[in-house]
Parts: structure tokens; sequence; C-alpha cells
């Protein structure tokens, strides 16, 4: 199985694009984007976002944890983005919100959302498997 270094630089490939493009894409340098396909550095989740837009593939893609690049069709991702921009405002919205006793901050909800991103997918990816085809529409 590939590493994510080696998925990087596949996918930058593939794209005809030079280290030098993905690193101005990114807003980092060509030195610390090329560490990231060296793996030297490890690559932060929002840029593996960024980069599974720009590539059409999933982030699971990018991380190695599977081998098809899009198990998403693309009103699926766009469903997917238009509930996690629900979440986004009600999470903005919502006042005194604490984690062990403490206000949480931006970072915490930035993880927070991920992970809420996560729950979506996979419950997106579950209910596509297994339920049949012609009940979905009902669902949709």
């Amino acid at each position: 199985m590939p590493t994510i270094p080696q998925r990087l630089k596949e996918l930058r490939k593939e794209h005809k694009l030079t280290q030098a493009d993905v690193a101005n894409f990114l807003n980092i340098s060509e030195s610390a984007y090329g560490y990231y396909e060296q793996g030297r550095n490890e690559i932060s989740i929002s840029s593996i976002r960024d980069l599974a837009k720009k590539y059409n593939v999933s982030v699971a893609y990018i991380m190695c944890e599977t081998d098809i690049r899009n198990p998403f069709s693309e009103k699926d991702e766009k469903d997917i983005s238009k509930r996690m921009e629900e979440l986004r405002k009600d999470l903005e919205k919502a006042e005194g919100l604490a984690f062990d006793g403490e206000p949480m901050s931006e970072e915490a909800k930035e993880s927070l959302l991920e992970a809420m991103e996560f729950a979506v997918r996979t419950a997106k990816k579950i209910n596509k498997k297994y339920i049949p085809k012609k009940y979905r529409k009902d669902i949709e």
C-alpha cells in the first residue's frame, strides 16, 4: 500500500503540476511542500482536504485508507458540503460552548467540525452500501 507522500506525488504528477504549483495553491513554500512528498514533514488535515478537492479524490484516498479515489458522486459531495455548512453556522451561533469546563477555542471548533464531517461521510457511505438502490431515492 502506498504512503501519503507517494500519493501526494502521484496525484501532483497526474495533474501535471510542479511542487511550486501545489505549494502556491496551499500558500506554503515550495520546500515545505517538497518535505511533504519526501515524508520529512506531516501535511495538515486542512491541506489534505484542500488537495482532495483540487484532485477530486477523497481525503481517505490521500491518507491511504482506501484505493477508491472518490466514493461519492457530485450530488453526494454537494449534500455533504451543504450539511457541513449548516453545522458550521450552528456552531458559530452557539453561545457558551465548552469542553471539559473550558470555553472552546477556534482550533477545538475546527477539530469538532472535522470529526463531524468524517461522521457525515461515513454515514452516507454506509447508507449507499446497505440500502437497496430502489429505496435510495426515498431518503435522498
